[in-house]
């Protein structure tokens, strides 16, 4: 549905002012060059398009609600007392590195929602998750996470984060590969999410995920457990989205990968996906530590309570 070719007005007029130039310095004896320059360009403004939210995304539910603004660069999620609304993405993924920036629902956003992840279909789906869930204005943002795999999930954490998610757009990034699952906030790793099916715990490995996100009301649970419920008049609610990037990741169609082969291996040993063999280096370990000592709220992998027969075997392994 979306021609993904197409070149803005303003990359054209960028695209006839840098030829243009070009025509101005170049001799009639450095035509190769030329035509080099040119085809860099094009290709430059091409791959500055990737974040468009027209090519890359679908409005799904919200009547309205959700409006994609400035040419394809932003996207507005809104929810009233009527209905919220959604997004998803044209592509199916099956491994990436991908990066949203958000704005959450500033001022009073008790009983809100804010959804963003990857999730497959079925009953045994999987699903990546980050979900924001709003407080009265003062309080902090709960930066909800979870895994599902094959259809289970029960593996949230919980996180406060260092600065007010509401004033400026942040970068949200999931990487996910063969070995491992990071959920990343302004680069500072939060959270990591071990292949541990050695020992018997599944990993989402098999399924092609889309990106999917959602502004909804979830007041009888989102904030203190329900008992701060949403206050309408503060409503239209509004979270925004900008630079979207999955130039990193394996697009999924008709039963094949764009990253060119089913061996994971043999694809991560393409310089050009490095990804899908990244790890966590001993920096941005020492980040992930510092995250889950002074913002982490709620680990369940900490909570023997709830798991009385013994906490999920991936919490006891080194």
């Amino acid at each position: 549905m979306h021609n993904t070719h197409l070149l803005t007005s303003k990359q054209l007029a960028k695209l006839y002012s840098i030829v243009s130039m070009a025509f101005l310095l170049a001799s009639s004896s450095v035509p190769m060059l030329l035509m080099f320059l040119v085809s860099f360009t094009v290709s430059s403004l091409m791959g500055s398009s990737l974040g468009n939210f027209n090519q890359n995304f679908d409005i799904t539910w919200g009547d309205g609600r959700a409006k994609i603004l400035s040419n394809g660069e932003l996207l507005t999620l809104n929810l009233d007392k009527a209905s919220g609304s959604g997004f998803q993405s044209t592509n199916e993924y099956l491994f990436g590195k991908i990066d949203m920036q958000l704005k959450l629902v500033p001022g009073n956003s008790a009983g809100t929602v804010t959804a963003y992840y990857l999730s497959s279909k079925g009953s045994t789906w999987d699903e990546i998750d980050f979900e924001f869930l709003g407080n009265l204005s003062g309080d902090p943002y709960i930066l909800h996470t979870n895994v599902f795999s094959q259809g289970k999930g029960n593996r949230e954490q919980q996180f406060y984060l260092w600065f007010d998610p509401t004033t400026d757009f942040h970068t949200y990034s999931i990487l996910w590969n063969p070995q491992r699952i990071i959920f990343s906030v302004d680069g500072t790793p939060i959270r990591e999410f071990k292949n541990m099916e050695s020992i018997g715990v599944p990993f989402p490995k098999n399924q092609p995920m889309r990106i999917y996100s959602s502004l909804w009301n979830a007041d009888d649970w989102a904030t203190r457990g329900g008992l701060v419920k949403t206050d309408w008049s503060q409503a239209p609610f509004t979270a925004s989205y900008r630079n979207f990037n999955a130039k990193d990741a394996c697009v999924w169609s008709n039963g094949a990968s764009s990253c060119g082969t089913n061996s994971s291996a043999a694809a991560a040993s393409s310089n050009t996906n490095a990804w899908l063999s990244e790890e966590l280096g001993s920096t941005s370990q020492q980040r992930l530590e510092w995250v889950k000592k002074n913002y982490m709220i709620y680990n369940y992998c900490t909570d023997a309570k709830r798991f009385p027969q013994g906490l999920p075997p991936e919490c006891n392994a080194s």
